[in-house]
């Protein structure tokens, strides 16, 4: 072979090995993490899309008072009367004229013929509602339907011409650590660019039944309610809601509703001016390590019923309080907080399978959707109040840290216990206890121990003894607050006072 073709051959190789390793290296081959590179400049991202991101201005009228309160005096005194009267002459004679009150927001266009995308907090009890553009351009918007579990409503104007509409990316595929892009009216300055990463995903906040936000160190403050955040391709991943800060500015901490989420909802008011949601009739808890293993559960996992609404599509698919949801249509249920809002996305309507944990077994049923109304929301029990005077018609039995009598006609009387809750009655509370730690309190009514109904409190002591014998290390009590709201607690199962006396050497 002559040294030409030896070296031709060799410069082949060479370049064959050169593109094995960029290969690799696309596709992580190596083990090396492939993160995508940070702009120089954000400029021409945000020239493209700060057309679209629009002031929200609002107003309303409100009538102003005096703000002077009517004196407090003694009950019976000569000057009760005189005051009195004295205020309410003069707030009949001189009410104050009606002022009125403007509040910012932020908001962006979804649709080009002028639909708009914002906060429903952003546009609550406004009389007006002025829609402002980067351009200089007012124009007067209508609300078409808002929606306050997802804080979102969308506005419609009347442009002359066509408006640059953003389109929606997909907020599943974000990461922390992805940069994004948040453009609104902090403080009234329109037009506001600032950058940041996600910081972390999926956040509850408490504010509502669907909270999964994408957190984002992203400047983000009073204004910017309502308007997009960005991904580097120019999509809204998120709908700046909310912020946590104790001096009313940006410390790094703010929320957006994913797209995930906003999108759906958009839709559905889009076409009915309302949200349309499934409901499946449950009242849920969460599955605590305590409850799982008193389930004989192997890890803390689905949403545990309980209590089923009477008439809706749980009960009538046969589901019962203790039942562990753990897969819905299809679809896992790692949590408790994760199932509204699957239900929420499922049609009303559709026949759907649940799969169930129920004392151990596995079962699925079906069921089929209702929708879920504003109505059908659940009462909360009188927790904290006073539950009138002690019942001391029988010795108590004591079990658990509990003081338990049976349910009474004079008990219901006295807690005002309705006539459908059947169980044992708690009477008191032992300072300390694991009972107390879960807020059982006197008036509190006992329906199950260890998923089997109890009716007087033998029934408990008889449940509990069993339940030690099975080597559990937690009881599994299903309770009725006064007001009839019923939740799980899984109470700690200490030693019996005999069995511990008798295990001492002989």
């Amino acid at each position: 072979m002559s040294e030409a073709v030896f070296r031709i051959k060799r410069a082949r190789q060479a370049i064959l090995r050169l593109f094995l390793v960029l290969a690799l290296m696309a596709s992580g081959g190596f083990g090396l993490a492939q993160a995508r590179p940070a702009p120089d400049s954000f400029a021409d991202l945000a020239e493209g899309l700060l057309g679209s991101v629009v002031n929200i201005s609002t107003s309303q009228r409100v009538r102003a008072s005096r703000g002077i309160p009517v004196p407090e005096v003694p009950e019976g005194s000569p000057f009760q009367e005189f005051f009195e009267d004295f205020f309410n002459r003069n707030q009949d004679e001189g009410d104050q004229p009606s002022r009125r009150v403007q509040s910012l927001g932020s908001g962006f266009v979804v649709d080009p013929s002028g639909i708009i995308v914002t906060n429903n907090h952003v546009i609550a009890e406004a009389d007006e509602i002025i829609a402002n553009f980067a351009d200089g351009t007012k124009l007067k918007a209508e609300v078409i339907g808002r929606d306050s579990k997802t804080d979102l409503a969308l506005l419609k104007v009347e442009p002359e011409k066509p408006l640059q509409a953003l389109r929606f990316g997909d907020s599943e595929r974000l990461r922390i650590g992805d940069w994004v892009m948040a453009i609104g009216n902090p403080f009234g300055f329109g037009g506001t660019v600032t950058v940041g990463i996600v910081s972390a995903l999926e956040r509850d906040i408490n504010s509502g039944p669907y909270d999964r936000f994408i957190q984002t160190d992203a400047s983000i403050n009073r204004g910017n309610s309502g308007g997009p955040l960005f991904n580097l391709d120019g999509e809204v991943v998120g709908i700046n809601t909310a912020i946590i800060s104790p001096t009313g500015g940006s410390i790094g901490i703010g929320f957006a509703v994913p797209a995930e989420i906003a999108v759906p909802v958009i839709d559905q008011l889009r076409q009915y001016g309302e949200t349309r949601r499934g409901w499946l009739g449950v009242r849920i808890q969460e599955v605590t390590e305590e409850i799982a293993e008193s389930l004989g559960m192997d890890s803390a996992e689905g949403a545990l019923v309980a209590g089923v609404t009477e008439g809706g599509p749980a009960a009538d698919a046969g589901l019962v309080p203790g039942d562990v949801i753990v897969e819905f249509d299809g679809r896992e249920v790692p949590s408790m907080r994760d199932l509204p809002g699957i239900v929420a996305d499922t049609p009303v309507g559709k026949d759907v399978e649940v799969t169930v944990l129920r004392k151990g077994q596995e079962l699925t049923v079906r069921a089929e959707l209702g929708r879920l109304e504003e109505e059908e929301q659940l009462i909360a029990g009188r927790s904290g109040e006073d539950s009138g005077p002690d019942v001391q018609e029988e010795d108590a039995t004591m079990t658990l840290g509990l003081a338990l009598q049976r349910l009474t006609p004079d008990a219901r009387a006295e807690f005002g216990i309705p006539s459908e809750t059947r169980g044992v009655l708690v009477t008191d509370v032992e300072p300390g206890s694991a009972a107390e730690e879960n807020r059982i309190q006197p008036g509190d009514v006992i329906v199950e121990v260890g998923q089997e109904a109890v009716s007087t409190p033998e029934d408990v002591t008889r449940r509990v003894s069993e339940l030690r014998g099975e080597d559990r290390q937690s009881a599994l009590l299903l309770v009725a607050s006064p007001g009839g709201q019923l939740r799980f607690v899984a109470l700690r199962l200490e030693p019996e006072p005999d069995a511990a006396e008798d295990s001492s050497p002989q």
